[in-house]
């Protein structure tokens, strides 16, 4: 008689996306072409938006003295809410998410600009409440490649995982007999496209 296998768990270490929300960071028109690789960033934002609003984690922005930085890019603002603006640095107070036990979602994905400033505190300050942070490092930017590159090492050093737009997708898509699954292929070959 052959033992019955045992129930499958996945590991926590993955993102869930019925225990996640997706935080697009200060993505402004302003602010946006001097960032390096501005388009990809751009792009993977964006993808990243279409794919939480097919698969079901809730998406949130901010946007950062937008009187003097402009308003959210168009092409990301039509498919954002509210984007309510602040004067710190860290989304973390606007958002007011207090701690995952007051919460639904306890894993946060936070893409957007720039990583070494907005992105970076906003991590920082989203694992000190006890959240779970991850930042695709392809959906992050800054003026320059050594900030990007201190701001992703600082992060992870802190705790955030670092992983990328694509990984994040079919964490959230889980399974290739779902539905949404050919679209979520779908958004992947369109960045491909894209990024060539």
């Amino acid at each position: 008689m052959t033992e019955p296998s045992p129930p499958y768990v996945r590991s926590v270490d993955l993102i869930s996306r019925g225990d996640s929300r997706l935080l697009i960071v200060d993505m402004q028109q302003k602010l946006l072409p001097l960032i390096a690789s501005s388009p990809q960033v751009t792009k993977n934002c964006l993808t990243l938006i279409k794919a939480a609003r097919l698969l079901g984690p809730p998406v949130f922005a901010t946007e950062q003295y937008p009187q003097g930085l402009g308003s959210t890019t168009p092409e990301l603002a039509e498919l954002l809410g509210n984007c309510p603006d602040k004067f710190r640095f860290s989304c973390a107070e606007v958002l007011n998410w207090g701690s995952p036990s007051t919460c639904e979602q306890r894993q946060v994905i936070v893409a957007g600009i720039e990583a070494h400033v907005c992105v970076l505190q906003t991590t920082f300050d989203l694992l000190a409440a006890g959240f779970q942070v991850f930042v695709p490092a392809d959906a992050v930017g800054s003026r320059s490649k050594l900030d990007w590159q201190i701001g992703l090492e600082r992060m992870a050093n802190a705790g955030a995982v670092i992983t990328t737009t694509e990984s994040v997708m079919f964490e959230w898509c889980e399974r290739s007999d779902i539905p949404e699954f050919k679209q979520i292929s779908q958004l992947v070959k369109d960045r491909q496209v894209v990024e060539g």
